[in-house]
């Protein structure tokens, strides 16, 4: 017979169980971030109060709050910015249960961050008109160049949008810096426009200003899950990625429960989140799928390239596309 000491025990562990919370400041779109940790909290109990930031103010709130922390998490950002709050003492390591399953792209070898998502560079291409036109679908990077795609094309500036930049990096480190500049120049009579914004492409595609687009995958991704006759690519040469990341804040009171989002973040469970939540965002484990007709990362060629060579060339690579590319 259970004795009413144990009954008062297991109540007590229950509800420490269910007050726990945790405080995260978000550089996840809010909408996305709203959805993956109320899944979250639905599988843990585990309550969340959400701060949204963009990656740069966050950042600064985190270390202005560093003797004194109001959060738990930092949640979202490129990886890169997880990588300065290491260096700068604002996080601590821990390393999830399921470290194991991510590439050494995807976290951080000491656990001071993990990967939450990727995003790779796609093709958008509407296969309703080119077949119209009597054209194949591209599928490398050298396909594109084709006169046949001339003025077929959308792909932001290398001037304004970090998602060109990332175009540009990818191709110097498949072929070298001057063949890189070479490609660029050879694609640029095929590309109508260049945007401003590194998201316009895809809202191109969908309202059919354009018929092949170029930006990372999530809003392709969008448009075939909303019924539009558009094919997503990955060039078979290979694409550079965005990575996501989320890191422990140093100092949190609450060590146990941000170390269950990190283990929930990473594990099957939680990615299999990405694509039921419809955030169109890439998983980070080879063995969960995107969704239907996605291929999982094991069957995408991903390009990486050195976030510090990218921090310190940055301007002078764009001014010689401005030069070599919009200038030939």
């Amino acid at each position: 017979m259970i004795s009413r000491i144990t009954i008062v025990l297991v109540a007590l562990a229950l509800g420490l169980a269910a007050a726990q919370s945790l405080t995260i400041y978000s550089s996840v779109d809010e909408e996305n971030a709203q959805r993956i940790l109320a899944a979250f909290t639905a599988d843990t109990g585990i309550s969340v109060n959400m701060v949204f930031l963009s990656s740069g103010p966050a950042l600064s709130r985190i270390e202005a709050e560093q003797n004194n922390p109001q959060a738990d998490v930092w949640f979202g950002a490129p990886s890169e910015n997880h990588v300065l709050a290491k260096d700068r003492g604002l996080t601590q390591p821990y390393v999830s249960a399921h470290a194991d399953a991510l590439v050494a792209e995807f976290k951080d070898a000491d656990g001071f961050w993990h990967a939450i998502y990727t995003n790779p560079l796609a093709l958008g291409v509407r296969t309703d008109v080119l077949a119209d036109r009597g054209l194949e679908v591209p599928r490398t990077w050298e396909d594109l160049t084709d006169p046949a795609y001339q003025g077929l094309i959308q792909m932001p500036s290398v001037q304004s949008s970090g998602t060109a930049y990332a175009v540009l990096l990818t191709m110097i480190e498949l072929y070298g810096e001057d063949a890189a500049f070479d490609y660029m120049r050879r694609l640029n009579p095929n590309v109508q426009t260049y945007t401003q914004s590194g998201t316009a492409p895809s809202g191109a595609l969908g309202i059919g200003e354009t018929v092949i687009a170029l930006q990372f995958s999530p809003g392709f991704l969008r448009l075939v899950d909303e019924g539009f006759p558009v094919e997503v690519v990955f060039p078979a040469e290979g694409v550079g990625y965005e990575v996501a990341a989320m890191s422990i804040l140093a100092g949190t009171r609450n060590l146990e429960a941000a170390q269950t989002l990190v283990d929930w973040m990473t594990s099957e469970a939680g990615q299999t989140q990405l694509s039921v939540e419809k955030t169109y965002f890439l998983p980070i484990r080879g063995d969960v799928s995107a969704g239907e007709g996605i291929p999982s990362l094991d069957e995408i060629n991903l390009v990486s390239y050195s976030g510090v060579f990218a921090a310190e060339n940055r301007e002078r690579l764009v001014d010689r596309w401005v030069d070599d590319v919009l200038g030939q």
